[in-house]
């Protein structure tokens, strides 16, 4: 039977590199980016840069969700009216399963208003199509730890990390060890067990 740490989500997916998309309806343009996001700085920096590049566009909307389980999401309608930009955008990512994901559709106004359903389709339509358009890729959710030991612990600590097969960022061995590593969220928990006799931390 499978352990309950190997039960735990740790896998989810994501978009390798940048992508594009278009849509377009009676005139109007919306051209749509999808972008691979760590953090919510990347946001701030890929949503700079498109309105910079894209200056004369009437609206830059936008969605992302960042996490393993996306707990971290937001829509952006930016003058759109209510609901009919940021949220199809955001939904194209949810129902596409996506996380570490910006999508922002930039909007050229052709003159003939599309309406609230046109609108949506065209927002949707848009982020479809750059989903459509990048590589998916899976990405594994982990945290990392600082383990502290002494020396003297030195073959037990690099035992657990070959059985675990877990990645050493950075190392240090003097009167007192330390090592910097990555663990998988799935194996958290037996990461700790199998060290309790050791100084770990969360790096922050």
């Amino acid at each position: 039977m499978e352990s309950v740490a190997n039960l735990v989500k740790d896998k989810y997916k994501s978009v390798a590199a940048p992508s594009e998309g278009l849509y377009k309806d009676k005139g109007s343009k919306f051209l749509a980016f999808i972008f691979p996001i760590e953090t919510e700085e990347d946001v701030k920096d890929h949503l700079a840069l498109i309105k910079k590049k894209y200056f004369d566009a009437r609206h830059h909307c936008y969605a992302y969700r960042l996490g393993c389980n996306g707990e971290k999401w937001r829509a952006n309608d930016d003058g759109e009216p209510s609901s009919t930009a940021g949220k199809p955008i955001l939904g194209q990512i949810v129902s596409n399963d996506l996380s570490d994901v910006l999508i922002i559709v930039v909007r050229y106004f052709g003159g003939i208003l599309l309406g609230t359903s046109g609108l949506i389709q065209a927002y949707k339509g848009a982020s479809a199509d750059a989903i459509a358009n990048a590589q998916i890729t899976e990405k594994i959710a982990s945290k990392i730890y600082t383990i502290e030991f002494g020396y003297i612990q030195m073959n037990e600590v690099m035992k657990v990390i070959k059985d675990l097969k877990l990645n050493i960022l950075t190392q240090n061995f003097d009167n007192t060890c330390t090592l910097e590593v990555k663990v998988r969220l799935s194996m958290e928990n037996q990461f700790k067990e199998l060290l309790k006799n050791t100084t770990i931390w969360q790096k922050a």
